[in-house]
């Protein structure tokens, strides 16, 4: 079976430039092109398009990519992948238990474990992936920081973020432009929150703009700011920031 570059953009939920750019990069060549121009597609390149989207998913960049698409087959790889997708799905249905325990013990009055309350929570989870992304010491000094606060501390930091991802929400509906003075200094707290985590006063700005395309690609950081379309908006201002702290 062979599909159009128009049938499977619509399907992955990517645009058509987008697969042409995988095309020209050498990491997704259709299975054929038509004496119209037409790219066509097979189930090889659905198969090379799932795993090109599971590495997207996870903020790895397109030159890493072709890097991990030289080094094991399409088959071999999707196979690690589902046994990481089978991990992940395992963890948040312990944690939909969890909550949902949670409200029926608040509902009742009754107590629960902090076992309970806690399972599927574990961070060290996310070491591996800090790991590669950012280096060892970046996951050891974020975990001693995080360990040196109070729960005071802790609730104050998270409801930053929260304060700052409202804040470029209410910036966005009110179409502010990414590189306004408004937007930038959200930004700025940005910068500065994302700087005492990673135990840095002044962040590496490479990292910072890598960050923000994260946002895009990874749902699980999008969703922090509504959505696809909010993460694009948080990431355009992020690379603003980044060009004129360059200048």
């Amino acid at each position: 079976m062979e599909w159009s570059i128009q049938r499977i953009a619509k399907l992955a939920g990517v645009s058509s430039r987008t697969l042409r750019h995988y095309d020209a990069v050498g990491i997704l060549e259709p299975a054929r092109t038509d004496a119209g121009g037409m790219r066509w597609y097979d189930e090889a390149s659905l198969a090379r398009l799932q795993r090109i989207l599971l590495l997207r998913g996870l903020g790895v960049g397109i030159p890493a990519i072709a890097d991990s698409l030289e080094r094991a087959s399409d088959e071999e790889a999707l196979a690690a992948h589902l046994v990481d997708l089978e991990r992940e799905a395992t963890r948040i249905q312990r944690q939909i238990r969890a909550v949902e325990q949670t409200l029926r013990a608040r509902e009742k009055g009754t107590a629960m474990t902090a076992e309970e309350a806690l399972d599927g929570f574990d961070q060290s989870q996310y070491e591996q992936e800090v790991t590669e992304r950012w280096g060892a010491d970046a996951w050891k000094r974020g975990q001693d920081w995080w360990k040196r606060m109070s729960d005071q501390d802790k609730r104050a930091h998270m409801q930053e973020h929260l304060d700052i991802a409202a804040g470029y929400e209410a910036a966005k509906k009110a179409e502010e432009p990414a590189d306004s003075d408004v937007v930038q200094a959200l930004v700025e707290r940005h910068y500065r929150w994302l700087g005492a985590g990673w135990q840095q006063a002044e962040p590496d700005l490479e990292y910072f703009v890598n960050l923000g395309d994260m946002y895009v690609e990874d749902d699980r950081f999008s969703a922090n700011y509504g959505g696809r379309e909010g993460a694009e908006y948080v990431r355009d201002a992020m690379r603003a920031f980044a060009e004129r702290r360059r200048r």
